[in-house]
């Protein structure tokens, strides 16, 4: 686990090939899974959004969207977006997004998953703490939930 005010990074060992973490990661529907929202669209594409509703408890009346910055098969996969973009009110196309970068390595008995989320000193100072915060103890949440998706699918 590594943080400073600029990035969050997690990673965890998952008993799961490569090759099945990365349908977890880079299939709409599978990530929507484990990640708590409802994606519309068949694929993610690279320059391309991603769309669709949070299904987490109490987040349901929100959107969620991501521009996919890069899909490397079975290595990395990465994406920009609003960190804790929660209020229904506000408009946060204006703000610099954070880049999320998903990166996966062999290692013995599975696959070492490592996420890093970085570009929080860009983000407005009255929402970076929080959004720093909220998304260092959300990507902890999302480690778990992808070894539960991976080792049932």
């Amino acid at each position: 686990m590594t943080e400073d005010t600029d990035r969050v990074e997690r990673q965890i060992q998952l008993t799961a090939p490569r090759s099945r973490v990365w349908q977890a990661l880079i299939q709409p529907k599978a990530f929507g899974e484990w990640f708590g929202v409802a994606l519309q669209g068949e694929a993610f594409v690279e320059g391309e959004p991603a769309r669709g509703r949070i299904t987490i408890p109490g987040y349901e009346h929100l959107k969620f969207e991501f521009l996919v910055a890069c899909i490397e098969p079975e290595r990395r996969f990465g994406f920009r977006w609003h960190p804790y973009a929660v209020d229904p009110e506000k408009n946060y196309d204006d703000e610099p997004t954070t880049l999320v970068m998903f990166e996966l390595e062999d290692s013995p008995g599975g696959t070492l998953l490592r996420v890093v989320e970085s570009g929080f000193d860009a983000i407005p100072v009255e929402r970076r703490a929080e959004a720093f915060r909220m998304n260092s103890h959300g990507w902890e949440e999302q480690m778990g939930n992808i070894q539960r998706h991976v080792a049932t699918h």
